[in-house]
């Protein structure tokens, strides 16, 4: 039994033919299965209750928040031939740094002298504006010189009918005396024709009084022919004054109708100097996108065109230059479940590619090599991405950020929320919950007491 001998009897005696050893080494197997399963029971179920640190996992890379701060493009405003290149790739430039000379390719803009041309042209029809204008006034003038005709006409007229009139008062005035000297000259004849067959008067006196009457009768023809005279001298005064009006009507709508031309003729004029004036500013405007210009200060990073000779096209890119100086922020991209809990100016743990780190997302104070951020900007529509774009900027207090960081450097992100423990967490994913399931602030508060509307009492 105490094994002291030195015979053995092992290699003869075989214990797993024995029932009593088998029993006794499965009991002891068992025992030993039970501990290790318990403990490790035990420090799983220990390890549930260890603080978890809740935190949304996101992956983007660095950019930067301004857009002027980021690599962009230098464009060629109108389309043309690379006529010579002033820089190369890696090159400094400064705001207003010549890139590139271009050359016209459209015919219409092949004349060397063309803004000038258009200059000389604009002149001309400035000047026949000038002559229009001058026309005009001296249209404007003869239309006044007519109206004040018209009205001395008027005024001559209506003096030559009023002096008819006058004529017509006078000899109608005459007619009647010589129609009553008449009268009294044919009752005299009479009476010395009684008293010439009694022999009173003699022939010679009888004969003066025939005479006389017929004198008197001749006046009176006479002046009836006058007064019918001076009737129609009135007549013709009103004729004529029909007549002038007609013809000065005339005369002025002439004049008017020429004046109308002449503004017409001057509006065209003025519409296609106004054209050629436009023509001339965008003349004057493109001989400047001939030489594409730094608009900033920056390295030229990539030149898109292969040399000299080569055609672009309006809006094509011709090299990219990179801003010398930027504020880096990272681009994260969240799913819609986790945008509910990203907030504005939550911290953020970042790592980035090409510095060593190691990451514990749930325990962000066990982490090295990583950097701090804060949550500055939420977008308030989701991407093509089908997630949500956030940014995240540098916290003063916290540690800076690299200064080799470029932009387009790969990061990833861990937005920090609650501390709660593992065992919560792994039920809150399983379920598929957001990390701040229960808002104890929100079961806290009280209930708002309804309150009757003014004015009104209940019975």
């Amino acid at each position: 039994m105490l094994n002291i001998s030195e015979n053995s009897i092992d290699e003869r005696v075989k214990l797993h033919e024995f029932d009593s050893f088998k029993l006794m080494r499965s009991v002891h197997a068992e025992k030993w299965i039970l501990l290790v399963f318990g403990s490790l029971v035990f420090i799983i179920l220990g390890c549930l209750f260890v603080p978890w640190t809740q935190n949304i996992n996101a992956k983007g890379y660095v950019n930067t928040r301004d857009p002027s701060q980021r690599p962009q493009g230098m464009q060629a405003v109108i389309p043309g031939r690379i006529q010579e290149w002033y820089v190369q790739e890696g090159d400094f430039v400064y705001a207003g740094d010549t890139i590139a000379h271009l050359t016209e390719i459209k015919s219409e803009y092949f004349d060397s002298s063309l803004v000038e041309r258009t200059r000389e042209q604009i002149d001309a029809k400035l000047t026949g504006i000038q002559a229009y204008d001058d026309k005009s006034s001296a249209l404007s003038n003869q239309y006044s010189q007519l109206e004040r005709g018209l009205l001395l006409k008027r005024e001559q007229i209506s003096n030559k009918a009023q002096q008819a009139r006058n004529k017509i008062t006078i000899d109608s005035a005459d007619l009647v005396a010589f129609e009553a000297n008449l009268e009294i000259a044919e009752n005299q004849l009479e009476r010395f024709k009684e008293m010439y067959d009694k022999g009173v008067k003699s022939l010679t006196d009888f004969q003066d009084k025939e005479l006389k009457v017929q004198e008197t009768r001749a006046k009176v023809t006479s002046q009836r022919n006058k007064l019918m005279n001076q009737r129609r001298e009135l007549t013709n005064a009103i004729i004529e004054q029909s007549l002038v009006e007609r013809e000065y009507g005339e005369k002025l709508a002439k004049a008017d109708s020429d004046r109308q031309s002449v503004l017409s003729a001057r509006s065209e004029s003025v519409g296609a100097t106004a054209k050629l004036e436009n023509q001339y500013s965008n003349y004057a405007f493109r001989q400047q996108f001939y030489y594409i210009t730094a608009p900033q200060d920056g390295y030229v990073t990539k030149t898109m065109k292969k040399g000299l000779g080569e055609l672009i096209k309006e809006g094509d890119d011709i090299a990219t230059i990179a801003p010398t100086e930027f504020d880096l922020t990272v681009e994260m991209f969240v799913k819609p479940q986790d945008l509910p809990l990203v907030n504005i100016g939550e911290e953020a743990r970042l790592r980035f590619d090409g510095w060593p780190a190691i990451v514990i997302s749930g325990w962000p104070e066990a982490s090295t090599g990583i950097f701090t951020g804060e949550v500055v900007a939420v977008d308030r529509f989701i991407s093509e991405n089908g997630q949500y774009r956030i940014l995240i900027s540098p916290m003063s207090s916290k540690r800076s950020w690299p200064k080799e960081l470029r932009v387009g450097t790969g990061a990833q992100a861990f937005v920090l929320l609650n501390d709660v423990p593992i065992w919560y967490e792994l039920w809150r994913q399983l379920n598929g919950f957001p990390a701040q399931f229960y808002d104890e602030d929100a079961k806290d508060a009280p209930k708002e007491l309804k309150r009757k509307a003014p004015g009104k009492s209940i019975k």
